[in-house]
């Protein structure tokens, strides 16, 4: 379906899609007691690349479930495929991914609210014309990864498996001290070499990719073992001159942060989909200075997605939450390298800090420095596989010292809520390369921040430039990412208000809608609107001369 706008605000030329946007916003002081808000507003121009580059995509633990989940996925949906469950006949879908299975409302039409997919709002890349490739430790070939990753319906499986088993992983970085000791039988397909020499490999597969593949663009995402913090330490990896450096004498990097450094490097985005910290500020840094776009951290998928949602509700209904309780376990070698301290550490970070931002939104119900005590548990349980188990119980204060207490159980097949995740945040990172934006005051076409926090919607733990404010609540985050979108076409941002629906005479017209109607022996062609008052009035007529 294509969206076109016509409005003498936006511009349609054979490259581009230009549109011009007011962006409103205010500005509030503080004197004492009394606050004061100044609105202004200004004035922007959008400009999107209409030309979709064919795009490729490396992931780093292209083995791993997430790996062969999301590749076996779009080949499933780039041939069609259905298959035969105990419960049926299931055809291959992108369900779970905001962009493929989500929609937003357009705007109001004869029939009503008129809501278009996500994906059709600008040009974007389609999931089944991606190409995949990318490095694991394991040197298993992506048929055999993905029967050990016990995933995907066997039936799936077998008529997958003729092209799966072409597809193997390159060899990747593996230092053990940064992921648990179980991980090192996985670990028989390995780049050799000193750090730099590593760095040097990767950004050598990167341009092999490249040029086999034919794509035009290429961008990395991390879906490997979560491994263990990485301290950050000034001289070390403080600074990209000093991250650089570090490689090069073969100091303490880590190798998420090997592979960030090796894709800016190369140009192309990366994307950390683990909760440890591979942004150093030496990567940020050295991404900025390339203008290379990095995000992350940490794929939001089930529990601490529905925590984001959960959270927010309570506080804006005015609810105290004062004690956040989640237990979650699972069977898949996620579940095993977590069950080391280092590693679990990163992850409770990540789940934890989820709630920080709304906390912070509603200084009438916590005081500053305050918030609910916040316990994650996570537990390794072979038999249950990627079919993760999460208990949540959420105590909140009520009216007059009253307790209210939300107990859930929640069973969601793990990998498969991420794959779609993955799918998302390459697309959105691949359309913002494509948008740029000046203002009034300084014409000079712009790209986004190179710490690309608009994909926040799609992370625990949302990375975002130095001194921009953390926003971890759910409907927030969409509704950045669909105001961004309205904004490239010229389009208000929506805001619910609906007016036209709140007023006795609405000011909403359809003049391309018009109805026949007998007036005084005569048909004329009124609006929807006109039409439905004048059958009010005839009817009202008709009704009191009855009554006379």
């Amino acid at each position: 379906m294509q969206v076109r706008i016509n409005s003498a605000d936006v511009k349609y030329t054979e490259k581009h899609i230009e549109s011009r946007y007011c962006y409103h916003t205010a500005c509030v002081c503080r004197d004492g007691d009394a606050l004061t808000v100044t609105p202004s507003s200004t004035e922007f121009t959008f400009r999107t690349e209409r030309t979709v580059p064919r795009l490729g995509v490396m992931l780093v633990g292209w083995g791993g479930n997430n790996g062969t989940t999301v590749t076996a996925a779009v080949l499933a949906n780039k041939l069609g495929l259905s298959w035969r469950t105990k419960t049926g006949v299931k055809k291959a879908n992108y369900y779970g991914s905001l962009l493929e299975s989500s929609t937003v409302c357009l705007g109001s039409g004869p029939d009503g609210e008129v809501y278009v997919p996500f994906r059709d709002l600008l040009p974007m890349a389609h999931p089944n014309d991606i190409v995949f490739d990318g490095w694991d430790i394991s040197s298993l070939d992506l048929g055999g990864a993905m029967e050990r990753a016990q995933v995907l319906d066997w039936s799936l499986q077998e008529k997958l498996r003729p092209l799966m088993d072409q597809l193997k992983p390159r060899p990747s970085v593996y230092i053990p001290e940064f992921i648990a000791a179980n991980q090192e039988l996985r670990a028989d397909h390995l780049i050799t070499g000193t750090k730099a020499e590593q760095v040097a490999q990767i950004r050598r597969d990167i341009c092999d990719f490249r040029q086999k593949s034919g794509v035009e663009k290429v961008i990395v995402l991390w879906t490997a073992n979560t491994e263990r913090f990485c301290d950050v330490v000034p001289g070390v990896n403080d600074t990209a001159e000093n991250l650089l450096n570090t490689i090069e004498t073969g100091g303490e990097v880590s190798p998420s942060t090997m592979f960030a450094v090796a894709s800016i490097l190369e140009g192309c985005a990366y994307i950390n989909g683990s909760p440890q910290n591979t942004f150093v500020p030496g990567a940020v840094d050295l991404a900025v200075q390339r203008g290379v776009f990095i995000s992350g951290d940490d794929f939001k998928s089930g529990q601490t997605k529905l925590k984001s949602v959960l959270v927010d509700f309570l506080v804006s209904a005015g609810i105290k939450p004062t004690c956040i309780v989640s237990y979650n376990h699972l069977g898949n070698n996620d579940g095993l390298n977590l069950s080391a301290p280092d590693q679990f550490r990163s992850k409770e970070i990540s789940k934890s800090n989820v709630v920080d931002d709304i906390v912070r939104s509603n200084p009438i119900l916590f005081r500053p420095g305050e918030k609910p005590d916040h316990c994650v548990v996570i537990k390794y349980v072979p038999y249950v596989g990627d079919s993760k188990r999460a208990m949540d119980e959420y105590t909140s204060e009520i009216m007059m010292g009253g307790t209210n207490t939300i107990a859930m159980h929640n069973t969601c097949e793990d990998s498969l809520l991420a794959s779609p995740i993955i799918l998302d945040l390459v697309i959105l990172t691949e359309l913002c390369q494509r948008i740029s934006f000046c203002t009034r005051e300084d014409p000079v076409f712009q790209s986004f921040h190179s710490v690309l926090s608009l994909l926040s919607f799609l992370c625990k733990a949302p990375l975002v430039p130095q001194g921009a404010p953390v926003v971890n609540a759910f409907f927030r985050q969409r509704a950045c990412i669909e105001n961004v979108m309205r904004a490239c076409l010229g389009l208000p941002p929506q805001n619910h208000m609906q007016l036209e629906h709140k007023m006795e005479k609405s000011f909403m017209r359809s003049p391309e809608i018009q109805h026949p109607v007998l007036i005084n022996g005569k048909i004329d062609h009124i609006s929807a609107y006109q039409s439905a008052k004048y059958i009010e009035i005839k009817t009202h007529e008709k009704m009191q001369h009855s009554v006379s």
